[in-house]
């Protein structure tokens, strides 16, 4: 009997315990947040998406958002690469990181904002402008630049592409080097037949090189990795209220998000990766 008493003591015990877990993990955070600036960790050198002039699209973006707020932007820099989070949102200097892929552990996501894939780059005046996906015959024994590392070189992989491919640098300080700008100018120099790169990259360096090129999403490959993400904006474990804040901001702002994207050649899929 006292081994049975002893049981349901335990139980609820362990039941208790549970639950107080549960209600720290669900803790609201938010004030953390601050109420008089809009605090943004970003890249310094990282366009198109930011630098500390402030002409990439997610400084656009956090502008229309403090605008919106009623609060001035205050950025922190920090190259985003290894340890960008633990040493910027992490530890309370900003709030909020504009740009972030969705189910990422390290934050908490907001609801997506656009969805864009990685992009294939060909010379308009090619054989091979329609190609639309890495399978496509035309491409065996051409030289295409890949992202080292990123998901469509597994694919170029399974394709045979790789041992005619060249290698461009994945991580790297974008204050001192740019692969993907030097991957689209060597296109257009005749270096490489083909680029592959994230589609954010692949339109604002296609028109900012001046080549005159086809920019087509990879969207039909079959297999794993998958080429489409959905992006969202990172903000800290915990902070529900400023995360539905910024849910809230994306769901009445999105035609203004959509048109700062498209201004920077941003090519925009649906949810499922299909064509927008």
């Amino acid at each position: 009997m006292h081994g049975l008493i002893r049981g349901a003591i335990l139980g609820i015990w362990a039941a208790g315990m549970t639950l107080a877990a549960q209600a720290v993990a669900e803790t609201d955070t938010s004030n953390l947040v601050s109420r008089d600036y809009f605090r943004v960790c970003a890249d310094p050198a990282n366009m198109p998406f930011s630098n500390e002039q402030e002409e990439g699209f997610e400084n656009r973006i956090a502008s229309l958002f403090a605008e919106k707020l009623e609060r001035p932007v205050q950025y922190t820099w920090f190259p985003q690469a290894v340890g960008f989070i633990r040493r910027t949102l992490a530890i309370g200097q900003c709030d909020v990181v504009i740009g972030f892929a969705q189910g990422h552990e390290l934050v908490l996501n907001t609801n997506h904002y656009y969805t864009s894939a990685y992009a294939i780059v060909v010379p308009a005046d090619s054989g091979f402008r329609d190609v639309d996906h890495l399978g496509d015959p035309r491409l065996q024994g051409k030289v295409i630049g890949v992202t080292a590392g990123s998901p469509p070189a597994t694919h170029m992989a399974r394709y045979g592409l790789i041992g005619d491919a060249k290698g461009y640098k994945l991580m790297v300080d974008r204050r001192a080097e740019s692969p993907a700008e030097q991957m689209l100018a060597d296109l257009k120099a005749g270096a490489i037949d083909a680029a592959v790169l994230w589609g954010p990259l692949a339109g604002y360096y296609a028109r900012e090189t001046g080549a005159d090129v086809v920019v087509t999403p990879l969207l039909k490959e079959e297999g794993a990795p998958r080429l489409f993400y959905r992006i969202t904006m990172g903000v800290r474990q915990g902070e529900l209220s400023w995360k539905r804040e910024l849910n809230s901001l994306i769901r009445r702002n999105q035609d203004e998000i959509n048109a700062i994207l498209t201004e920077y050649g941003v090519p925009l899929v649906d949810d499922f990766g299909r064509a927008d």
